[in-house]
């Protein structure tokens, strides 16, 4: 089988995707923007050959790199990238070289714009916020007006919380819109109180959820990238749950299948008129990719398994050969370079070090959202878990913070 992985030198840990379909059996194509004197030894290692392109938004320099493997090596199988800044272009190769194993152009509209996310979640019964596409200045505050004050603006088609703001007044909304681009399309949408809700896996090619997980953001992403916060989440129990319930219709309704996948929801602080009661989940938006923020290794965490075999598996042999069984409770802490905390990194890992299974500095192109220094750590408990998230996270007080 031959598999095309476009740039799996970054982020640093990818490389384990191709490393797990190397070890079985797959030959493993990189195609990335790195010389190959920059790549390390892992991502050297995972691969059977390295195809260097200077921009791999030049979509002619990676269209002749495919063409170069599947000249050399025959058809190619599976394009991904595990990314979402390359969705897109993984869609794009597949449609001019017909892979049949994943996305093409026509279905990325669902699939990237929240927009139409919204309309297959609601086709799904599952509530969404109010939106409306932000053509104007006028627009907007009309909506904002109908709808009332806190709302949302934000990419259609955008990743992560970039160009994401929550606005409060009619002030509010003239000023960011004249920071808007142009030529992107925004919209606008009622702000739902309430905190981020994950459920992710693998899917087979029949769509069954091979394994999945669950995650709660301590603060929405927007606020920590837009307030500079610690980022902070943690695993919690999925099967049985509401979580789950909606995570699988979710999968049914977008057709997911064969893919690795990260869906977003909102559970409801208090109750919204349209939405639901407080405790209800309301659809937010779907990943057709691998979760990043070090996610799949707190999979592996919390079940003592390994997602990035469990993912070779999937494409190579369409199942899972892991007993899926839950055993702990696994949490996500990160640093700020430019604040001060209670306890250095060093006291940290000499305090709780039987817990801590990563610790690790980001990529700085990653880190405004991921933070800049991170520790995973699990605990048999959640309250042991929230008090070393806690810790972590304590900044320094000066005696005028005290006063």
């Amino acid at each position: 089988m031959n598999v095309i992985f476009i740039s799996p030198q970054f982020p640093h840990y990818y490389y384990n995707f191709c490393l797990r379909l190397k070890e079985r059996g797959a030959r493993v194509l990189g195609i990335g923007d790195t010389p190959y004197d920059g790549v390390d030894d892992n991502t050297k290692n995972a691969l059977d050959e390295y195809y260097y392109v200077p921009d791999l938004q030049d979509y002619e320099d990676v269209y002749r790199a495919v063409g170069f493997y599947t000249a050399k090596y025959g058809k190619i199988d599976w394009i991904e990238s595990e990314n979402e800044y390359w969705l897109y272009l993984e869609a794009h190769l597949r449609t001019d070289f017909n892979v049949t194993t994943g996305p093409k152009l026509e279905d990325m509209d669902q699939l990237r714009h929240k927009s139409k996310m919204k309309d297959v979640y609601q086709r799904a019964g599952i509530p969404v916020a109010k939106y409306a596409y932000l053509d104007s200045l006028e627009t907007g505050l009309a909506f904002a007006r109908e709808v009332g004050y806190p709302v949302i603006v934000k990419p259609d088609d955008g990743m992560g919380a970039s160009c994401t703001y929550k606005l409060t007044s009619d002030d509010d909304f003239r000023n960011i819109y004249q920071t808007l681009d142009q030529e992107t399309q925004f919209i606008v949408e009622d702000y739902v109180p309430g905190n981020v809700e994950t459920f992710e896996g693998i899917t087979d090619s029949q769509g069954n959820i091979l394994m999945s997980t669950s995650h709660v953001m301590c603060d929405p992403v927007m606020d920590m990238v837009n307030e500079h916060l610690d980022t902070t989440f943690y695993q919690q129990p999925v099967f049985a749950s509401d979580i789950y319930d909606i995570g699988e219709r979710t999968v049914k309704a977008f057709g997911t299948k064969s893919r690795f996948f990260h869906f977003e929801f909102i559970r409801l602080t208090e109750d919204k008129d349209y939405l639901g009661r407080k405790g209800n989940l309301v659809g937010l938006e779907v990943n057709m990719r691998a979760p990043g923020a070090y996610i799949p290794d707190m999979m592996n965490l919390a079940y003592d398994v390994d997602v990035y075999t469990i993912w070779a598996d999937m494409i190579l042999y369409d199942q899972c050969f892991y007993d899926i069984n839950r055993q702990y409770w696994v949490g996500y802490a990160g640093r700020r370079n430019d604040v001060q905390y209670a306890l250095s990194n060093e006291q940290i890992i000499k305090r709780y070090g039987r817990f801590i299974a990563l610790e690790d500095d980001v990529d700085a192109a990653l880190a405004e959202a991921m933070s800049d220094h991170i520790f995973l750590f699990r605990t048999k408990n959640k309250e042991q878990l929230f008090r070393i998230m806690h810790e972590i996270t304590q900044h320094a007080y000066t005696k005028k913070d005290k006063s």
